[in-house]
């Protein structure tokens, strides 16, 4: 039998639609007529790299939407990174708040959107009391920094849906056509079932911050957010939960379980590891590889591979598989940037009546790569049901301290740099 020859995405779209078999999706912006115009004031909590970019992602959905955006008030735990943000979108003092509690503020604001880009360990608090005042929500992945944070946001999300409140997350793969076309394909037997893959970050590493003298351990920890996983989740959480969400999505379920391994050689701030190395076991003989890593000069790597009865697949890349020829795949038109996607989702959901509700799908992909930090610092196997429904598991009720209470009540302990977890014994 002739082994078919490989296939690139770009060929592969065109040759369905050479074959006529290319379906037109709904159009990008399918806002009604009547709701061309409509104005929405937002609320931003956290005014950092990744809220500042978020601000300006939802200005350009508002305008490709017909959507007129104004950003109304923000909130940053530093003063000084509020007033900027201020200054830039023109917000008066009154509307510019800062400190621990500063969320509360914005939340009192006659705003309709709060966009929620604080470190993750903030999540969870966030978003209940977001909730609480009746906004729709755009957050930040990863949403939470250990299970029991994770499964609040899973019950917060049947809170945004009996309240009728949008809740999307900020993982923009699931919003770009690339991803969402080989998906489809993926979903409709193109590569048969997936039994395996591996799926990376890999770079170099992220900004520290040597802790200033003098500095309170609460600021030391929000400015330096990103070297502790009492912050961040560690990076296997706060970057490759990305890689991790596609592999949930691709396959259609969580794993049942985690092995992993990791640590640190070059890290200079911070409790955090290097390196992960994690199998996910998916059940039904479906393994995939985690791995990811954060040390500059080394091999880079971001991407996500799968194996399937019938084919193989990269996540928005080519698909090799013989049967794409029978396949009927629409063309997913979306905007060449996924995180001005994301907004324009959002925007259409609430205009429509229709709000998206991220929060349970992205707070297992949370826990999933929350799994497998365990593992890898515990050195044992992690099971899905420790996490989620083994209350006798003694990673059931794991809970990361300083928490956010104990930002707003002045009670930050930080933990102790360069010191890591170490497993099993020497």
């Amino acid at each position: 039998m002739n082994t078919p020859e490989p296939i690139s995405r770009r060929h592969f779209i065109n040759h369905l639609a050479l074959a006529g078999t290319v379906i037109a999706a709904t159009p990008l912006f399918s806002l009604r007529a009547q709701d061309a115009g409509k104005k929405f004031k937002v609320g931003v909590v956290g005014c950092g790299g990744r809220g500042s970019g978020a601000m300006e992602n939802i200005l350009e959905a508002g305008k490709a939407s017909g959507i007129e955006i104004e950003i109304y008030s923000v909130a940053d735990f530093f003063p000084e990174r509020a007033a900027s943000a201020a200054k830039k979108h023109g917000i008066p003092t009154e509307r510019t708040f800062s400190g621990a509690t500063a969320y509360h503020d914005v939340f009192a604001q006659p705003v309709e959107i709060v966009i929620l880009a604080t470190p993750p360990i903030f999540r969870p608090t966030h978003l209940e009391a977001a909730l609480a005042a009746g906004k729709h929500c755009f957050i930040e992945k990863p949403v939470a920094v250990d299970p029991v944070g994770a499964r609040k946001i899973m019950a917060l999300g049947d809170v945004a849906k009996a309240k009728g409140l949008a809740v999307v997350a900020g993982t923009q793969r699931r919003h770009t056509g690339s991803y969402l076309r080989n998906q489809f394909a993926v979903a409709n037997g193109a590569i048969g079932k997936i039994k395996g893959g591996t799926v990376s970050w890999c770079g170099g590493k992220l900004w520290f911050k040597r802790r200033d003298a003098g500095e309170s351990d609460a600021s030391y920890l929000v400015r330096n957010w990103t070297s502790f996983s009492e912050m961040s989740g560690d990076h296997i959480v706060e970057q490759h939960v990305h890689n991790i969400d596609v592999a949930n999505w691709f396959i259609g379920r969580t794993p049942q379980s985690a092995i992993g391994f990791g640590g640190r050689a070059r890290r200079q701030t911070g409790d955090q590891f290097d390196f992960f190395s994690v199998d996910f076991n998916y059940g039904e003989d479906c393994h995939i590889h985690s791995m990811c890593r954060q040390v500059s000069g080394c091999y880079t790597s971001v991407s996500e591979n799968f194996i399937g009865t019938d084919g193989s697949c990269f996540g928005s890349g080519k698909i090799t598989s013989a049967k794409l020829d029978t396949l009927k795949i629409p063309e997913f038109k979306t905007h060449e940037n996924g995180q001005v996607q994301e907004h324009i989702d959002l925007l259409q959901s609430i205009v429509s009546g229709q709000p998206i509700n991220d929060a349970r799908r992205i707070a297992e992909s949370t826990l999933t790569a929350i799994m497998g930090r365990i593992s890898a610092y515990t050195g044992q196997m992690v099971r899905w049901s420790d996490l989620t429904t083994n209350a006798e598991s003694p990673w059931f009720n794991l809970a990361l301290s300083p928490n956010p209470a104990d930002f707003e009540t002045g009670k930050v302990i930080a933990p102790k740099d360069d010191v890591w977890p170490v497993p099993g014994e020497a």
